[in-house]
């Protein structure tokens, strides 16, 4: 079964990272947000010791550099 791309915020993805601490399961989680356990792993990796404010600075960073990158 192939899973539909879903464009998560920064915020959703943090939120869904931080479930496992409270016992929920993993695949659990990605059934709930309809994302591959893959994906859910990818994120981990990618976000896993950020917290709320260094997401929002990666955020600003990024929204600041975007007109320049062409």
């Amino acid at each position: 079964m192939r899973m539909r791309k879903k464009g998560h915020s920064k915020e959703q993805i943090l939120r869904a990272l931080r479930q496992p601490e409270s016992g929920t399961k993993g695949s659990d989680i990605c059934r709930e947000r309809e994302i591959s356990e893959a994906a859910f792993y990818i994120w981990k990796k990618k976000y896993s010791g950020l917290g709320l404010s260094e997401v929002r600075e990666l955020r600003r960073r990024q929204a600041i550099s975007e007109p320049f990158s062409m």
